[in-house]
């Protein structure tokens, strides 16, 4: 191949299509029209020889040569981004992109003033923050189609760099009136209720279970919900969810005092949230200054 005569925006084109799927959404992307963007991709074709992507009712599915392709020049179009970005970052001026994946407790707890302070030092400056639970996040990371995850990691390889940020614990939420509101809830009591189990979570709350066979009682799960039904639900019942303190300190504010917390019967475990990067991005200035960012956002909270 004449790599001189090689027009290198569109290997950015083959990136964007392969992330989108779709020429509409990959043209969004890269502020390209669709007839601009087609024409692109047929030269991409006739350089590569290969379809590279085929036209189906669920989107541009990409061909075997194309899946190869993908996750080294992924790997080159982040080196070469990092590369040429500036030796210092100015904030104020930055009109990039930085993408995260963030947990469901992330997303309640540090999402909106996280926004509000990269929207206040960087207002050009776009976040796109991913579901986690819907991403294999390690893949991600190691692509760079992520630069940051949010949420609670178990070990990870020596690829990636790690920052703690908030630890909490859990507590119990019920409706204000509760029967089980008044006194100091035992362990009896509590596990005669029935529970809400949180499907949307993540939280391993099978230390509930165990602390309270070790005190001859026993929890029956009633209903399983996500997060956005088990306000409403346990406002107008005698209901009962166990819930990270910051994640159940929201939901009573957003139910106008319809809800209250209630201290556990036992010792309840930590859950630690940390940030995680690729650490080809340690030097970054732009992505040094994220993470700074994030971590004064989180010991405001």
């Amino acid at each position: 191949m004449n790599w001189r005569a090689f027009d290198l925006n569109l290997l950015v084109v083959f990136d964007g299509l392969f992330r989108e799927g779709s020429v509409t959404r990959a043209g969004r992307r890269l502020g390209m029209s669709q007839p601009a963007l087609s024409h692109a991709l047929n030269r991409l074709r006739y350089l590569l020889k290969d379809q590279l992507f085929i036209r189906t009712p669920k989107g541009m599915v990409p061909t075997p040569r194309a899946e190869q392709l993908a996750l080294p020049l992924r790997h080159a179009l982040a080196q070469m981004e990092q590369a040429l970005e500036p030796e210092t970052f100015v904030a104020a001026q930055a009109n990039r992109r930085f993408s995260i994946a963030i947990n469901n407790y992330a997303a309640i707890v540090v999402a909106a003033p996280l926004v509000a302070a990269v929207s206040a030092a960087a207002p050009v400056a776009q976040l796109d923050l991913r579901p986690s639970g819907t991403l294999d996040v390690f893949d991600r990371l190691d692509s760079g189609e992520l630069e940051l995850g949010i949420g609670t990691f178990g070990a990870v390889g020596e690829r990636f760099g790690s920052a703690a940020l908030l630890e909490d614990r859990f507590v119990a939420v019920m409706r204000r009136g509760h029967p089980a509101g008044r006194g100091k809830l035992s362990a009896e009591v509590f596990g005669a209720l029935a529970h809400i189990e949180i499907s949307s979570s993540g939280d391993d709350t099978g230390f509930l279970d165990r602390s309270l066979v070790s005190r001859g009682a026993r929890r029956r799960i009633a209903v399983r919900l996500p997060y956005l039904s088990a306000g409403v639900v346990l406002g107008a019942s005698n209901m009962v969810a166990t819930l990270s303190r910051r994640v159940a300190e929201a939901m009573v504010r957003e139910s106008e005092s319809t809800l209250q917390l209630r201290e556990l019967p036992f010792t309840s475990p930590t859950v630690r949230t940390s940030m995680l990067w690729h650490r080809r991005l340690d030097g970054s200035a732009a992505h040094r200054w994220l993470r700074e960012l994030i971590v004064s956002v989180c010991r405001g909270l």
